[in-house]
This record gives structure tokens, sequence and C-alpha cells, in this order.
């Protein structure tokens, strides 16, 4: 299949894009590299530097390589920005959405991907967090999100563009030691503990320890970047049998202690950790029900163990301790 992978040069989108090209796919990575880097472009991908802004790029883009999917990943992604600047997020996620949308409805592109959230749930009313779980966005970023969705929903009543909408929480690990997670600024817990590991930060901060778990810390469903590829190409291979919404995790979750304790063994580093305050909106618990695609595409997340993940994404970070822009010759110490 000849794909278009919009954002495919950052952390998900270029996982995806390698697991594309290794299947034998045409791959196009659409992306202005504002938060990606060329360097995690697989070199037998055709790479367009541009942005979702850009209507007339998108258009040449479409007309040139003529996709016949598209995996949407490019996106404003920050939770707590969003909050703080929630026009970054409603007004470009949706403007750049629409701009995506119309090309591909005009250029008879009939298969889409959206890489969405399961911050669509903001407090949820279940647990474990199924697809039919009550949407209420936890910030402008989920609601942008939801917004994306339902202009799907009528590109596939109008139009008939099948759709997978895919809702995650936390993705973690990296697909190989040269092709990881590199964001700026770090969010991420897993990376922020493996920077203090590398004497890049100095401790990590606890946002809380008085919640109703059973260490006190918040609980969250961390998903493999290799398991979310796979995801989204078995939600691809199957638009013909038409559209679909799937929540994505591994039906369990490690508390903040659990992740720095895992990250000390896997290190073999004392990693200080601090007691901070609670943030504003964050549930104890939040863990993703994926009976849906397992039943339906039988996709079973592979990387279940914490230590495991932890262990891929450090082989990541220790030989790219500064990301891919200064790739260090040896791993560090």
């Amino acid at each position: 299949m000849r794909v278009l992978v919009t954002g495919g040069a950052g952390y998900i989108g270029s996982a995806v894009v390698q697991q594309l090209v290794a299947g034998g796919d045409e791959v196009v990575v659409f992306d202005d590299l504002s938060q990606g880097h060329r360097a995690a472009v697989h070199p037998q991908a055709t790479l367009v530097v541009a942005g979702l802004d850009d209507r007339a790029a998108i258009d040449r883009a479409m007309a040139e390589h003529r996709p016949e999917g598209i995996l949407h990943f490019a996106s404003h992604t920050l939770v707590g920005e969003s909050m703080e600047h929630p026009f970054r997020h409603l007004g470009n996620n949706v403007r750049n959405g629409l701009n995506l949308l119309e090309s591909a409805v005009e250029h008879g592109v009939r298969r889409f991907i959206l890489s969405s959230t399961a911050n669509l749930f903001g407090l949820p009313d279940r647990d474990p967090i199924d697809e039919d779980t009550s949407i209420s966005p936890g910030s402008p970023y989920g609601e942008s999100k939801f917004i994306l969705e339902r202009m799907l929903h009528w590109m596939d009543d109008r139009f008939g563009m099948r759709y997978a909408a895919l809702r995650y929480f936390n993705a973690c690990g990296a697909l190989s030691p040269e092709l990881g997670e590199d964001h700026d600024p770090e969010t991420h817990l897993i990376p922020i503990i493996l920077q203090v590991a590398l004497g890049q930060r100095e401790r990590v901060t606890i946002f809380g320890e008085d919640y109703e778990t059973p260490d006190g810390t918040c609980i969250r469903d961390y998903i493999h970047v290799e398991d979310l590829a796979d995801a989204h190409i078995r939600a691809l291979r199957a638009l013909d049998q038409g559209s679909r919404t799937y929540n994505l995790g591994i039906g369990h979750g490690f508390s903040v202690r659990q992740v720095i304790e895992a990250a000390r063994d896997v290190t073999g580093h004392p990693i200080p950790a601090v007691a901070g305050p609670r943030r504003p909106g964050d549930p104890a618990r939040l863990i993703a029900a994926s009976d849906r695609i397992q039943r339906e595409l039988g996709w079973e997340p592979k990387w279940t163990d914490l230590h495991a993940i932890i262990e891929s994404a450090w082989a990541w970070h220790r030989t790219h301790p500064r990301g891919y822009d200064d790739r260090a010759s040896a791993p560090a110490s």
C-alpha cells in the first residue's frame, strides 16, 4: 500500500514507518520537523518537509504520491500546555486536521488512521476504560482529538472514508537502540527518570503521594511503542471491513514508585526522587481495556513487563544521551 504518515519523524510515527517499510509498504513521511527528527525517518521512506497548515503543500504531496491510506500523528500533544494555551491545540490541531481531511477527500483517499488519545475520558466513570466509557475530554488537547474523531465520522458518512481512531495513554520504550524517544521539553515519566540516571537531571519529582493506591502514587497504563505500531498497522489493514474505534493498553498499570524502582534496577543508578504536590486533574488510576481490538484484530501487547520496557528505553538513551542531534559514540556510564 502507498501510505502517507503525518508526523512520521516523531516518536510514535517513526516507529510505525519502520514497521510499514519492513512490511513492504511505500511510505511518504509528511513532517515539518518542528517536533520530529530527520534522523528518525527510515531511509527507504520519502520525506516531505512541510506543515499541515500549508494546504498547498498537502495537495502537492497527495497529487505526487497518490497515497491509498493516511496515518495521522502530527499534533500538538502536551496536555498541560493545552490548558495554558488552548488555541494552540484546539486551533492548530483542528484546523490542520481539517486541511488534511479535505485534501484526502479531494484526492480520493479512503483509508485514515487517527492517533487519538485516552485523554478523551478525563476523569473516567469506569475502570478499566473501554470504548463505551463516557467521553468528557480532560483538556483542550483531548477535545481537539475528539473533534477530529467526529470529523472522521462524517467523512465516513458522506464520502465513504473508512477510519480507525486509536486511543491510548502512556506510550513508552524504544523500538531499537537507534530509534527512540526524543522530546524537547521532555514530559514523559520514563525518559525523565532516565535523564536522572544519565546525570542530566538531579532528581525526579513525584506529583502526589497520597492517592488511593497501594503505594500512594498514581497508576498508569504504559504501552510500548512497538505494540502501538502493530495496532496502527493492523487497524489500517482492517479498514476494508469498516470503520472502528479502539482503546489500547496492556490491561494493567504501574505506579510512579514502581517505575522509579524498576529504573533503578535496570540502570544501577540511585535515581533520587522527591515528593511534590498533586497536579490538578490527575486521577489516581488510568487503565485502558483493549478487549475489542484483541477480539476483532488479534492484537495483543507483547511488552507487558516493566523492566523489559525500561531496558528498551535505556538502550536508546544510553546511546543517544542528547537525542538524535548529538549521538554518542559509546554508551554513557
